[in-house]
């Protein structure tokens, strides 16, 4: 990892020209300044201050009136020497993520990085995890429309062939900042692609992410394409997820693996009764969690049955209509999780911090995730559902909002400033578009203003 003098050292050289510090903010928006490579040292030591009211801002860019942080007020941004990448997408450029600090130098209380990283310090566990992004590569057309190009079938060699270029060029950039590929593959749509990159530990995962959209996303610029993270870019396609893969380790083993356990799941699933009482929390608090991991009116048009997205709080051994899918193994080590009901308009750091806390929350409790489910839920009546304990998704954001409100679980792990911001921000999207949220189809304005922003 680099270190503040292997950063400052890289500024002096000249092969640095400037270098962005980035934060995420609630509605999921990297956003921060650009330092020409000379400042950077002093940024390390003292910090760049920052209108704290960016943080009552929501993903349609307008800020929450008479919100949590108003017009008057700054943090302060504290650039991680550890995250320092330089851009091979940007000539001269490179990165820092940053934590959040109030002007008495006390970290801010509404810091979704800081959060994240407080709840692992305090775990008993070591989380490990990875954001597994869908997106899609679109064209402007003359009339600035974001159009798909031509479609080709899913997983197919045409397809590989038709982005090898951009897509080779997306590795190598990923490479050059120490961020691995594992695997790239196109997905079920035109333009629909998936590239997959090594888990991290801790806040590191969610670091990765970050650095890993921008990577994708300035790659694309470059190619004069657009990337979009959007969890629907138009109603005809399918949807845009980010599965968030999640063990937890202890002495140096993976505490979900199951030693010739898993005979609930079948042959080549081992599930330790630790990882059971984690999903088990996970699906006592899904109908809450969804507010952190598909924070936007979007993702409420991908979360419906039979999509291949996950409309219920079911789980079940690569079971790809459940909210929790367990992969099968190749080795323990591999043991994990996948929550599916997530997509890339979340705060990394937000999901990830939901995710620990509700499965921590199942384990404490020692909570039974309920039946296992080899088939669709969606073929079950209401009646059997409920008697089985499996609950529809939220039909929109406003309504998972109201869930994570009354989810005390969440609440405290991401404390009160924090919880109060992100959900007077969520709740303001909501209402500006509450209308296209609650029908069938988004708008083409909403779909284009996420599209775009995403």
């Amino acid at each position: 990892m680099p270190s503040k003098s292997d950063v400052i050292d890289a500024c002096e050289t000249g092969d640095v020209e400037s270098v962005r510090m980035l934060f995420v903010d609630n509605a999921g928006i990297p956003r921060g300044r650009v330092v020409p490579a000379d400042e950077v040292a002093d940024v390390i030591d003292e910090g760049d201050n920052f209108p704290a009211i960016l943080m009552s801002f929501n993903a349609l860019d307008r800020p929450v009136p008479g919100g949590v942080f108003g017009v008057s007020g700054e943090f302060t941004m504290h650039p991680d020497p550890e995250t320092f990448r330089r851009l091979p997408y940007a000539d001269g450029g490179a990165v820092m993520l940053c934590d959040l600090a109030g002007l008495d130098g006390e970290p801010f209380d509404a810091d979704p990085r800081t959060r994240l990283r407080e709840f692992v310090a305090d775990c008993a566990y070591t989380p490990v995890a990875s954001f597994e992004s869908e997106f899609y590569l679109l064209e402007e057309t003359d009339d600035g429309d974001l159009v798909p190009p031509a479609d080709t079938p899913v997983f197919s060699a045409d397809g590989m062939q038709a982005t090898h270029g951009i897509v080779h060029e997306m590795m190598g950039a990923l490479r050059a900042q120490g961020m691995h590929p594992e695997m790239y593959y196109p997905e079920y749509g035109p333009g629909h692609q998936e590239l997959v990159i090594e888990h991290g530990t801790g806040v590191a995962a969610a670091d990765l992410q970050v650095l890993k959209k921008q990577t994708i996303k300035g790659v694309a610029s470059n190619h004069g394409k657009h990337a979009t993270f959007a969890p629907m870019p138009a109603p005809e396609v399918p949807g845009v997820g980010c599965h968030l893969n999640v063990s937890l380790w202890q002495d140096g083993e993976n505490a979900f693996y199951g030693e010739g356990g898993g005979t609930d799941l079948g042959e080549g699933y081992a599930v330790s009764d630790l990882n059971r009482h984690f999903v088990g929390g996970v699906l006592e608090h899904g109908r809450a969690l969804v507010a952190l991991t598909a924070p936007t009116t979007l993702s409420y048009k991908r979360l419906v049955p039979n999509n291949i997205a996950s409309a219920f709080t079911a789980w079940g051994p690569d079971n790809r209509e459940c909210m929790v899918r367990v992969p099968s193994l190749n080795s323990p080590d591999g043991a994990r999780i996948e929550f599916k009901a997530s997509d890339n308009t979340s705060n990394p750091y937000i999901a990830l911090l939901g995710i620990l806390a509700a499965g921590i929350d199942g384990i404490e409790r020692e909570l039974d995730p309920g039946e296992p489910l080899d088939y669709n839920p969606a073929v079950l009546s209401e009646a059997e559902r409920a008697e089985m304990g499996i609950e529809p998704v939220p039909a929109h954001l406003g309504e998972a909002v109201d869930e994570l409100e009354a989810d005390d679980v969440l609440r405290e792990a991401m404390g009160e400033r924090l919880f109060e911001s992100y959900v007077e921000v969520k709740r303001s999207q909501f209402e500006a578009l509450e209308d296209a949220a609650t029908a069938e189809e988004a708008t083409g304005a909403e779909i284009d203003q996420f599209v775009r922003t995403f």
